[in-house]
């Protein structure tokens, strides 16, 4: 089978599968090119909750395919900062399920999930330095935010491998998962988002990531929405919730 971007929908879960075994998942630019315009389909699609991000087998992504980017005209740094921006952009809950190694490209897109399960054992680094490479302002930023800037330094200058105790305690990994564990833990997750407000979630994600200017249009959705009013009741009824508010509606 070629490199490629594989993806599923089911029970409001989409799973994009980083598939090139050959080379530990390791990003084309096919691939690159590919997965903006995928995820803008999957996050129009009414269906899809969740997103979750994974590798083929025993590996999330070994970073770019280097081979295939050599090609005339190619640009490998703008083409994983434009697949990483699709990702951080994205309006649903991301989640990374990583296994193995989580390296260069593959780590800049595990950092721009809203959260990262791992499996013991899996490896992160961010390896630019090992190649002369100088790393992407926008992806320096976000590592930096979500790690702090004294670990993204330690990363980024040294291109050294954090183990998963480290990658937990700096903030890298959200959970750790003990061997053949990690896709029951990331489903049942899934499951517990795909069943929260969508209303919640959309206006979090986008306060988390530091914007400012819609307060306003997030307390219009909330009195419109009827969401509120249901969770209550549903609440007070002891029931599951039925929110009616979907990311576009």
């Amino acid at each position: 089978m070629e490199p490629q971007l594989l993806h599923t929908v089911a029970d409001g879960v989409a799973t994009v599968v980083m598939h090139h075994p050959a080379k530990r998942n390791a990003m084309t630019a096919r691939m690159w090119r590919e997965l903006p315009p995928l995820l803008e389909r999957l996050a129009a699609d009414a269906a899809v909750r969740v997103l979750v991000l994974t590798g083929e087998g025993a590996t999330f992504c070994a970073g770019a395919d280097i081979s295939s980017l050599r090609e005339p005209g190619e640009d490998p740094p703008s083409l994983a900062v434009a697949a990483e921006e699709a990702l951080a952009a994205f309006p649903k809950p991301t989640l990374a399920a990583v296994r193995g190694h989580c390296v260069g490209g593959g780590c800049q897109l595990a950092a721009a999930c809203d959260l990262r399960f791992a499996e013991e054992g899996a490896l992160f680094g961010v390896t630019p330095a090992r190649l002369g490479i100088v790393y992407p302002a926008s992806s320096t930023r976000r590592l930096a935010s979500l790690v702090g800037p004294a670990t993204a330094k330690y990363l980024l200058f040294s291109a050294e491998l954090l183990g998963t105790e480290r990658a937990l305690r700096t903030g890298l990994v959200d959970e750790v998962l003990s061997a053949g564990e990690l896709a029951g833990r990331v489903a049942e997750f899934a499951r517990v988002l795909v069943s929260r407000s969508q209303l919640t979630q959309a206006a979090a994600k986008e306060f988390a990531s530091g914007r400012t200017d819609r307060a306003g249009h997030w307390t219009e959705q909330a009195r419109g929405s009827g969401d509120t009013a249901e969770g209550v009741a549903a609440f007070l009824e002891r029931r599951e919730p039925r929110f009616s508010w979907t990311a576009g509606g």
